[in-house]
C-alpha cells in the first residue's frame, strides 16, 4: 500500500548565485551550523563554572567545530554523489550539476580535516588524541544508509561529540559527575536523530527504489513520526538530567537553564505539529527554521546564566554557580 505524501518542492537552505562561495556554503548547508555549534557553546559554558577559558580556546573550538563539520558534510557529498544525481530532491546538489567537482570537493576535505587536527592540538593533547577518532565516525556515518536504518543515530551520535569535545576543549578532562556529560551526549545525540528521521521522510520511496535503509522507509511515515517524537522525548529527559548535574541546587544560573529547558520542549513540540503523515510541506520550517531555534535559545539561556557572573580583569571567567 503507497502512502500519499507531499514533499517539499525543493530542498532548503540553498544560497542563489554562481560565485564560488555561494557554491561552497550551500556544498556544506553552512546555515546548519547553527543546529549544532550552540550544543557546542553549551558544553564550552558549562565547563567555565569549574574551569578557566580564554578567549583563544574559545576561538579554536569554533574552528575545531566548523572545520569537522565542513569535512565531515563534504564527505557526505562525496560518498551520495550519484544518489544524489537520482534523487529529485537533491539533483541540484552542486557535484551532481557540475557546480563542484569531485576533486575540488576532495581538496576540501583535506583541508578542513587538517584545519581540525590542528586545531585540537591548540586546545590540547586529549583532544588531539580524540580528532581522528571523530573525524573517523562523522566520516562513517556516510556509508551507513547502504546497510543499516539506524544512519539517523549515527548521524545524532557524530552531533553528539561537540557538546562533548567543547567541555573537554575547556576543561581537558571529562566531567564530574560523569554522567553530565553522558546526559548531554544523549540528549544531542536523540535531538540529532529525531529531526533527521524527520528530514528522511520525503525520500521514502526513493530510498525503497535504491535499496537504501533509513527508519521511514522500513517502518512507513506514521511510525517513524512516533519515533522521532520518542526521540525528542528522551533530549528533554536528558537536558533535565544535565542541568541536575551542573547546576547547584536553587542556583540562578540553574533556573534559568530549567527555562530554557522548558521552552526546547515547547518548540519540539511545535515542531513536531509542523509534520503529519499526509502532509510533509512544512517540513522545511519544522527541520531548518525550529531546530536552529531551539539549539540558539537553549545556549541563550545557558550563556545568560553565564553572564550574571563578573568577569575578571583578564578576561577569563571565574568560577560560582
Amino acid at each position: 500500500m503507497s502512502e500519499s505524501i507531499t514533499p517539499p518542492t525543493q530542498e532548503g537552505q540553498t544560497f542563489s548565485g554562481g560565485s564560488r562561495l555561494a557554491a561552497y556554503a550551500s556544498f556544506v548547508k553552512l546555515p546548519h551550523t547553527v543546529f549544532a555549534l550552540p550544543f557546542a557553546l553549551v558544553g564550552v559554558t558549562i565547563a567555565s563554572y569549574t574551569y578557566t577559558l580564554t578567549w583563544r580556546v574559545l576561538g579554536w573550538t569554533v574552528l575545531a567545530f566548523t572545520a569537522a563539520r565542513f569535512a565531515a558534510m563534504a564527505f557526505n557529498r562525496i560518498v551520495d554523489r550519484e544518489y544524489d544525481a537520482r534523487n529529485p530532491r537533491t539533483m541540484m546538489r552542486e557535484i551532481p550539476r557540475g557546480a563542484l567537482s569531485v576533486r575540488e570537493a576532495w581538496a576540501s576535505v583535506v583541508v578542513a580535516s587538517v584545519l581540525f587536527v590542528l586545531s585540537a592540538g591548540a586546545l590540547g593533547p586529549l583532544c588531539l588524541v580524540l580528532s581522528p577518532v571523530a573525524l573517523a565516525w562523522v566520516f562513517f556515518y556516510s556509508f551507513t544508509k547502504r546497510f543499516t536504518r539506524y544512519a539517523h543515530v549515527v548521524l545524532g551520535l557524530g552531533m553528539s561529540i561537540a557538546p562533548v569535545g567543547g567541555f573537554l576543549a575547556v576543561a581537558g578532562r571529562w566531567s564530574t559527575p560523569w554522567w553530565l556529560l553522558c546526559a548531554l551526549a544523549i540528549a544531542v545525540a536523540t535531538w540529532g536523530s529525531g529531526f533527521d528521521i524527520l528530514y528522511a521522510l520525503p525520500d521514502i520511496a526513493f530510498d525503497r527504489a535504491n535499496r537504501l535503509f533509513s527508519i521511514p522507509s522500513a517502518l512507513g511515515v506514521k511510525r517513524a513520526i512516533s519515533v522521532a517524537r520518542a526521540m525528542h522525548f528522551i533530549t528533554v529527559v536528558s537536558l533535565l538530567l544535565v542541568g541536575l548535574g551542573a547546576f547547584a541546587p536553587g542556583a540562578v544560573s540553574g533556573l534559568l537553564y530549567f527555562v530554557g529547558v522548558g521552552l526546547v520542549a515547547i518548540l519540539l513540540s511545535y515542531e513536531h505539529s509542523l509534520v503529519r503523515a499526509n502532509d510533509l510541506s512544512k517540513l522545511d520550517a519544522a527541520f531548518f527554521t525550529m531546530n536552529g531555534v531551539i539549539s540558539v535559545t537553549l545556549f541563550a539561556f545557558v550563556l545568560i546564566g553565564r553572564l550574571l557572573l563578573h568577569a575578571d580583569a583578564t578576561g577569563s571567567w571565574r568560577t560560582g554557580s
